[in-house]
């Protein structure tokens, strides 16, 4: 069983981001169009899981499948859509058993792409959304520390909420038609 726990923001995310990402791109090869670094350590100034999150914007989703042995030669756990449809997922943990990253895969175009990339921007923009969703991870992680689903749980209705104000404010202020 693996504790539940965030940490303060770690500059250094942003690094080991663009280093995986470059493996990543290696292992996908030309179908990759693009790497994005999402989720929470993507966000300066909030605690989060030391997970780094990547999501990849792919021309042809079932060309992946076709990389799934270069993904498992850098390590990852290949797990399809887990899930989510038109999704290729890849989980890694370091030596000692502790996940060290996420990769997400989308086709160009998905609705996925632009949720994750409105999600970032808007707590990259609103820091006191960002703030109000660092201190409930502290709290989740506090009171549900040996309980991964119930901080899961716990953060779903704030999630939901950002979600769409970050729909919104991409709808107002950018042009939907980029990821």
């Amino acid at each position: 069983m693996q504790l539940v726990m965030v940490v303060p923001h770690n500059p250094q995310w942003q690094q080991q981001f663009e280093q995986e990402s470059q493996q990543i791109a290696k292992a996908l090869d030309s179908t990759v169009v693009a790497v994005h670094h999402i989720g929470s350590t993507s966000i300066p100034n909030i605690y989060a899981k030391p997970i780094i999150d990547c999501l990849v914007e792919v021309r042809a989703i079932a060309q992946v499948d076709q990389h799934s042995e270069a993904m498992a030669a850098l390590g990852y756990e290949v797990m399809g859509e887990y899930g989510i449809p038109g999704r290729r997922y890849f989980r890694k943990d370091n030596a000692a058993g502790i996940r060290t990253h996420h990769v997400h895969v989308f086709e160009v175009g998905s609705d996925h792409i632009r949720r994750h990339l409105a999600f970032r921007d808007y707590m990259k923009t609103h820091p006191e959304d960002a703030q109000g969703c660092s201190n409930l991870k502290r709290y989740l992680a506090k009171t549900h520390s040996e309980d991964i689903e119930a901080y899961m749980d716990g953060k779903h209705d704030f999630i939901q909420a950002i979600d769409a104000k970050a729909a919104m404010w991409r709808s107002l202020f950018r042009n939907d038609s980029s990821p």
